[in-house]
Formats: C-alpha cells, sequence, structure tokens
C-alpha cells in the first residue's frame, strides 16, 4: 500500500503549497488539502481470508495424515492424540497467517471490501480530519478540506457553515468530482493543484479576501500514513 508520505517529492508539496497560496489571495476561506495512505480499518477481511485458510488447513491434516486402525476384537482404540493437536496448531497458524496476508495485501483486502463500505470509511475520516486539523476552528467559519485517500482511489471535498452557505452543497461535489476525474489520470498532485486552483476561483466572487485578512491555517499540504 501506497504510503502518503512517500507519494510527494519536495517539488510535488511546493507545488500544493504554492496552489493554496495563490488561491488564499483571492478569498477569505481558508483551503486545506490533507492527502491520506488509508481510511478504513477493514479487517473483514482478515477474518474472511484466516477462515478460509484455516478449513483448509483442518482439511489437508485431518486426510493428509492417517488415523490409526482398531485392532480386531479390541475395545482400545488407540485415538491419534497427536492429530487432534496437529489440526489445532494447523488451523490456529493457517488464521494467523491469512489475516497477516490480507492485512498487508492490499489487492487482497479490497477484493473483500465493498465500495459501500469504502465511501462510508471515507466519508467518516474526512469528517474526522475536518475536526482533528481544526479545519472547523476558523474565526469566519470559512475553511475548505480537499481530501484524498490513496488505497480507496477516493475523494471528498468538505467546508465550513459559512462557505456551505455562500457556494452550497452543489458546488462542492462538483470540485470533488473534478478532484476524482484528476486522480484517475494518476497524478495526485496534479489533481490536487487543479482542484484547489478551481476552489479559489469559485470563493473568490463570494467569499473575497479583505484587507485585514489573517491566514489561521497552514498552506502547506497534510499527510497522514
Amino acid at each position: 500500500m501506497q504510503r502518503a508520505s512517500q507519494a510527494f517529492t519536495p517539488q510535488d508539496r511546493q507545488r500544493i503549497n504554492q496552489a493554496v497560496q495563490q488561491a488564499e489571495r483571492g478569498t477569505s476561506a481558508e483551503i486545506v488539502p490533507v492527502v491520506a495512505s488509508v481510511s478504513g480499518r477493514y479487517d473483514r477481511s482478515e477474518d474472511v481470508v484466516g477462515l478460509w485458510l484455516a478449513l483448509a488447513a483442518m482439511v489437508v491434516v485431518w486426510f493428509g495424515f492417517p488415523t490409526a486402525q482398531h485392532e480386531h476384537g479390541s475395545w482400545e482404540a488407540a485415538w491419534p492424540h497427536w492429530k487432534l493437536l496437529a489440526m489445532l496448531a494447523a488451523t490456529v497458524l493457517a488464521f494467523v497467517v491469512g489475516a497477516a496476508l490480507a492485512t498487508y495485501a492490499g489487492p487482497l483486502r479490497r477484493l473483500f471490501t465493498s465500495r459501500a463500505q469504502m465511501v462510508d470509511e471515507v466519508v467518516a475520516r474526512a469528517r474526522g480530519v475536518f475536526y482533528s486539523q481544526d479545519i472547523h476552528h476558523t474565526a469566519g467559519r470559512t475553511g475548505v478540506l480537499i481530501y484524498v485517500s490513496l488505497y480507496e482511489r477516493m475523494a471528498a471535498v468538505l467546508a465550513d457553515q459559512v462557505v456551505m452557505d455562500k457556494i452550497g452543497q452543489a458546488t462542492l461535489d462538483e470540485l470533488r468530482d473534478t478532484l476524482i476525474v484528476g486522480l484517475r489520470g494518476g497524478d495526485v498532485t496534479n489533481a490536487c493543484c487543479q482542484t484547489i486552483q478551481t476552489a479559489g476561483q469559485r470563493l473568490a466572487p463570494v467569499l473575497p479576501r479583505e484587507a485585514d485578512d489573517v491566514n489561521e491555517l497552514p498552506d502547506a499540504l497534510v499527510t497522514l500514513d
């Protein structure tokens, strides 16, 4: 899985930072770009893969090792206790291996994760970032979050109440869609820069920058691993 902190060169970061500075020259809004490695835990895939490998291990042990036969006329059956222990050990080990594979193998984890769940996780994480990064805490309530989640290949654009009142949810959705289209091209830096520029153009007419405007949030890309 690609780590957000390693997805950008110093030059990429500088381009995004400059895009934020340029956009905020014309608006009082505070634009914060955030790129996360992943938005959700998605641990269901670990249970599913671990369970299937555990069942496979049980079958292999059961049929792969012969069971001692009873002697004719004897009630002293030689129950293979070692086979039971081997089955338990193989089951536990296979479950752990399967869970680890699902944890570190991105495509495998994605295979057992629905798109709807990813959407929910990305939206939830974006909302959490909106508050954890103090984007909601600007004096004029003009914070705007441009959020990208690399693993899910999804994005979200959130804004504080004043921005919502000025441009509406439809414009935020349009910015999100612009960002997603850019991300499909494979250049995250360019997609972020274009979206930031478009956001600045949309915000400047309705939230123009005042002469006494104070820059409350850093004009810098935030990466979350």
